[in-house]
């Protein structure tokens, strides 16, 4: 009703609790209890809902069906394909199912037909204030349907990650057009940096927040003792093993340290180049320097972090284009206090800074990055320095005191303009 959004939106105005009605658009959501999908998304949601914000989800299926609600949030997810097939999303991204496969190809448009009518279904009975697109491409069209089908005004956010503008720019071109609709449509627009907010610009004049992930403070506080006094040197790296994670050229920068070092490289994470990265360890005679555990749960990954001597994240630009558009996990070995190695690409320079909160290394260079991880195995008060400052500047940039505020101030800038 009309009358509501006027009632709400002086309310979220006032800092105050107040019954704010938003559905979130994601091309996926957690499936089960410590599943690692979009697990910030949760975390943010989770937050601001304990605050009187209300949230509801729109997302895939997942093999025929899926949960209806996870940590108390209400999932509504729609079937777009046969269940044997239907996993475009979830287990690896969307573009790199369509790169591989006919039938994903055809699948995502039958999941663009049958969301937009789920959509468009939850719009007609949620009565929602705003409808939070995640990726606009291909989810504006998720937005709009729920527009169309709300009996009250709806407000849009698009909110963009890098991957699918560097999808358009390089893959799909015939969608500039939609990418320039999906964005000069909304009523914000965001991006998760400061090189994707830009991205964002060049294809529309828009104003654009720049609103990152949050990261936790690990519990207990953590020490300042050096983090090179055990046998071996303990790299680390966690992700999707995917080509622009660049862990390639990591595993090659292992092989490459002198045995003096003890380098041993932990890797946390799957994805598509995992087979391919196993062998490269072995033909590089590394085999013992390199373990592949795949996803694993908090705790594991808590203890991980907690014993690196540092992080790596190489990324580099892949065949389509894309690049790190933030790099959560650089935030997360910060909060560790464990310094970090990267490259200078997309947003990873909104947290990297060069000798001041961690060291960046040419893209696509084995020999960079292990001058880097030698310069800090062999100098603990730089490693020292560098981590404190890393976690220095996570803690006060990206904590969730920090990013929650511009969530709120998100939500009643939109809703101001009802009123």
């Amino acid at each position: 009703m009309p009358g509501e959004y006027t009632r709400v939106a002086p309310c979220a105005l006032a800092g105050h609790h107040c019954r704010v009605r938003i559905l979130i658009v994601s091309t996926a959501f957690p499936r089960y209890q410590d599943d690692p999908t979009a697990k910030w998304l949760v975390e943010t949601i989770r937050r601001l809902a304990s605050e009187g914000y209300e949230f509801e989800v729109l997302t895939s299926a997942y093999r025929g069906g899926g949960n209806t609600e996870y940590a108390g949030i209400p999932v509504h997810r729609f079937r777009y394909f046969f269940a044997r097939w239907e996993n475009l999303t979830h287990e690896e991204s969307a573009p790199d199912r369509m790169q591989r496969s006919l039938l994903y190809k055809g699948m995502a448009f039958s999941y663009v037909v049958f969301g937009t009518i789920a959509a468009w279904r939850l719009g007609r009975r949620g009565r929602f204030d705003i409808v939070h697109v995640h990726w606009p491409v291909p989810h504006a069209i998720f937005g709009w349907a729920a527009r169309a089908g709300s009996a009250s005004p709806l407000k849009i956010i698009a909110h963009f990650y890098s991957v699918e503008l560097r999808w358009v720019r390089h893959s799909l071109r015939p969608l500039r057009g939609f990418l320039r609709r999906a964005i000069t449509s909304a009523d914000r627009v965001v991006a998760i940096s400061n090189s994707t907010a830009a991205e964002v610009r060049s294809v529309a004049p828009v104003p654009v927040e720049v609103i990152p992930y949050a990261v936790d403070l690990p519990v207990p506080p953590l020490t300042a003792l050096p983090r090179t006094q055990a046998p071996a040197y303990s790299i680390l790296f966690v992700g999707r093993l995917a080509e622009r994670k660049g862990v390639r050229y990591l595993i090659d920068a292992v092989a490459d340290l002198p045995a003096a070092l003890q380098p041993h490289l932990t890797v946390i994470g799957d994805g598509p180049e995992r087979g391919a990265l196993e062998a490269q360890s072995r033909a590089r005679g590394a085999g013992d320097r390199v373990t592949f555990r795949g996803w694993v749960p908090p705790e594991a990954l808590d203890a991980a972090y907690t014993a690196a001597s540092v992080f790596v994240l190489p990324a580099v630009v892949d065949a389509r284009g894309d690049t790190e558009g933030l790099g959560m996990v650089l935030l997360e070995a910060m909060a560790y206090r464990v310094p970090v190695i990267s490259t200078p690409l997309g947003g990873v320079t909104d947290i990297v800074r060069h000798d001041s909160t961690g060291l960046l290394v040419p893209p696509n260079d084995a020999s960079a990055l292990a001058a880097a991880i030698m310069l800090l195995a062999t100098n603990p008060a730089i490693a020292d320095r560098l981590g404190t400052a890393g976690r220095d500047y996570a803690l006060s940039h990206f904590s969730w005191a920090a990013v929650l505020g511009q969530w709120r101030a998100l939500y009643a800038g939109v809703l101001e303009r009802q009123r």
